[in-house]
């Protein structure tokens, strides 16, 4: 797939890129981002929920009431679920969600996410630039130019830049990451995806290694 490379000022260029069919052309498979997806959100949670069980409640263990006679089921302690103030029956516990995903599963599912933006015209390259300073009206000049200001967008750098990382980093709907951190999750909640011509280089590098 060949595009036109366009500048920050929103006008289209003489250059263009040749994007390549192993990275934004191929089969997408659908399970493969699940898993991904599923991993990335599941790596985001602390898993440090805890709810008090019987073990961890500190009430009387003194019989409230007779044992028999009662018509009603035995209450031996006042620490009994069925109790107000009670424990709770199989509360959560702090556990790790994280688990494993093979390296060329991730590749696989990155590779199909870009695959759906290319088919959706929703890919833009750009010249490689950088700001003197970080500011966020000119992140937001950008957008503007390239009429996107209402999207939700994210940025592929070749390499990490701070003043441009800086300047859209109190936007809500814009995400600014490299080749080598790009996240399928990212792509796909992205309207559209800015890539510089160095980054185009570099996530085929990336994603064919």
């Amino acid at each position: 797939m060949e595009l036109t490379v366009v500048n920050i000022s929103g006008k289209k260029t003489a250059s263009k890129v040749d994007l390549n069919d192993e990275v934004f052309g191929i089969e997408p498979n659908d399970h493969a981002i699940y898993l991904d997806c599923k991993q990335f959100m599941a790596n985001q949670r602390q898993g440090t929920h805890k709810s008090q069980e019987r073990a961890d409640v500190h009430r009387t263990t003194k019989k409230a009431i007779r044992q028999k006679g009662t018509g009603g089921a035995r209450r031996g302690s006042m620490k009994s679920p069925l109790v107000k103030g009670g424990g709770r029956v199989f509360g959560p516990r702090p556990r790790d969600y994280s688990f494993k995903l093979n390296k060329k599963v991730k590749q696989l599912a990155r590779k199909s996410a870009l695959t759906y933006k290319a088919k959706e015209a929703n890919i833009v390259v750009l010249e490689d630039f950088n700001f003197e300073a970080p500011k966020t009206k000119n992140y937001m000049e950008l957008l503007k130019n390239l009429n996107l200001s209402d999207k939700k967008t994210i940025l592929i750098l070749a390499e990490s830049n701070k003043n441009v990382y800086l300047s859209a980093r109190n936007l809500g709907k814009t995400v600014v990451t490299t080749a080598s951190e790009l996240t399928t999750y990212d792509v796909l909640n992205a309207n559209n995806v800015l890539l510089t011509v160095g980054s185009v280089k570099e996530i085929e590098k990336v994603l064919n290694n």
